[in-house]
């Protein structure tokens, strides 16, 4: 049955011809490690049986690619975006145009070498922990890709005001070689590069491998006293993890630019083999995070990120991402930038919060490991386990005392400013004009010290954002002052009672 299409909308739609091509090469390369495995062991038994299967199964999967090219279309109109596959069970998929939240480009290296690209569409919805409602087109021609992408974040071809007044595309960040000194200070660099060494490992000892028989290096360790042993195994872990963290940074980043485009847009891209294109439009923005992890922070270091609705997630699973690991003033001053702020909101000059928060943190980081070490002292195991547990206070003294020297909070004129963190620290500028809400939460131990936590909810990033453990009278002024007349209706209860605007209880 034809779908009934209305006057002056575009048609149905095919995929690039050369997807007939790009799909079989991608689904070939991951079968690449299978077939080996198939034809090594298939030497010295039924060869061509084995290399038959190995055919058969390649004709399989170019005909997959084939009828995958054949039954699927794809159109925009001015109201939906609409996605048509399968023959004998069909699926069409439609994402209002008023819904979309994110238009990501990305070309891996086998679509950059038929100058190809995957346009996915997303909703920022979340359904089971995945992204819900995101169309994939999977793959049209790269120029065919950002006139879909210009055209689905162009609020003229939504009927949105007109934005011809709109000024040029103005470049707010590029990459800097010399940022290269925070690939090692990345966490997720040396995760991946253990996982790396880990599956290499485990290869070479399925293989029978020994590679410390090469050149007598076995004897030689052998002879040699056990700490030069383990000073060489660490420094060769160690060269390969920072070169393995540079060779990861510059495949991530480089490239690196973030741009405002013209009709109030954000751009990022970045990528070396995998091409990556991440807009971000600026009515959805609601804010920025200055992330600051330990290693990050012991280089002076520290990213920036997005607080906006849509981005789909804590963070927005990387769509979020405004600056690779860079320098900390580089990071205020990129997101001063993005919030065409001049200084900086996240750059402010915080107000300290009372002493008495920084006891309660010295308590919750003490007593535990107190209370632990006494009874291990007390149980049947080794007094050396009961040491090593109280060996740990000065760490929970130095954590507790970091986690205090992070409190702070700060109103501009259009920014509501937070930090807080123990290791990992973390600066908001949440725009008071995004918050919703307020829950403000007190417990015992708070009541007692005259201490409060208060919440600006919001519909971007994480979803609220905390001044924790400010003084009571202090922390309903700052949520009455950064949206004046929000929480007057309910100030006059007991804290503890305190009901949010939404009509949940805080």
């Amino acid at each position: 049955m034809t779908a009934v299409i209305a006057p002056g909308e575009p048609g149905w739609q095919r995929l690039n011809p050369w997807m007939l091509a790009v799909t079989p090469l991608r689904q070939l390369a991951g079968l690449l490690p299978v077939i080996a495995v198939v034809v090594v062991i298939g030497i010295g038994q039924d060869v061509g049986g084995r290399i038959y299967s190995v055919l058969a199964g390649v004709l399989v999967v170019l005909f997959t690619g084939m009828l995958r090219w054949f039954t699927t279309r794809y159109r925009i109109t001015s109201e939906r975006v609409e996605l048509r596959t399968g023959v004998v069970f069909r699926s069409t998929r439609s994402v209002a145009r008023d819904r979309i939240r994110s238009v990501d480009v990305t070309a891996g290296p086998i679509h950059r070498l038929f100058r190809l690209s995957v346009v996915k569409i997303g909703t920022g919805e979340r359904a089971e922990g995945r992204e819900a409602r995101e169309l994939t087109l999977d793959a049209i021609s790269a120029a065919e890709a950002d006139r879909v992408r210009q055209r689905l974040l162009d609020p003229l071809d939504a009927g949105g005001p007109d934005r011809s007044d709109a000024p040029a595309a103005t470049e707010l960040a590029a990459l800097s070689w010399s940022w290269l000194r925070f690939a090692p200070l990345t966490v997720s660099s040396l995760v991946a590069l253990v996982a790396v060494a880990g599956a290499i490992g485990q290869l070479i000892n399925d293989v029978g491998a020994n590679a410390v028989d090469v050149g007598g290096v076995r004897e030689k360790l052998t002879m040699a006293p056990l700490w030069v042993g383990i000073a060489a195994f660490a420094v060769l872990v160690l060269m390969i993890a920072l070169g393995g963290s540079v060779l990861i940074f510059i495949e991530a980043w480089w490239g690196f630019t973030l741009v405002r485009e013209l009709g109030g847009t954000l751009r990022i891209r970045r990528g070396l083999f995998t091409t990556r294109s991440v807009s971000l439009e600026e009515r959805r923005l609601r804010g920025v995070e200055v992330v600051e992890p330990p290693l990050l922070r012991f280089g002076r270091g520290a990213r920036t990120i997005a607080v906006a609705t849509g981005l789909g997630g804590r963070r927005g699973h990387g769509r979020g991402t405004l600056l690779p690991p860079a320098p900390r003033s580089e990071a205020h001053r990129v997101s001063g930038a993005v919030l065409a702020e001049d200084p900086s909101p996240t750059a402010s000059v915080l107000r300290r919060h009372p002493l008495v928060a920084l006891r309660r943190r010295l308590v919750r980081a003490t007593v535990p490991v107190l209370v632990a070490s006494a009874a291990l002292w007390l149980a049947p195991v080794p007094t050396w386990v009961a040491w090593a547990v109280l060996g740990l206070l000065p760490v929970a003294v130095l954590l507790a005392l970091d986690a205090y020297c992070n409190l702070g909070h700060a109103l501009t004129s259009h920014y509501l400013v937070t930090r807080h963190g123990a290791g990992v620290r973390g600066t908001v500028a949440l725009q008071r004009t995004g918050v919703i809400g307020w829950t403000v939460s007190q417990s015992l131990l708070q009541r007692r010290a005259g201490l409060v936590t208060v919440t600006a909810t919001t519909a971007a990033g994480n979803g609220g954002y905390s001044v924790i453990d400010i003084e009571t009278s202090e922390g309903l002024a700052v949520a009455e002052q950064a949206v004046p007349g929000l929480l007057e209706p309910f100030v006059q209860h007991d804290v503890s009672g305190v009901t949010h605007p939404l009509g949940s209880t805080a």
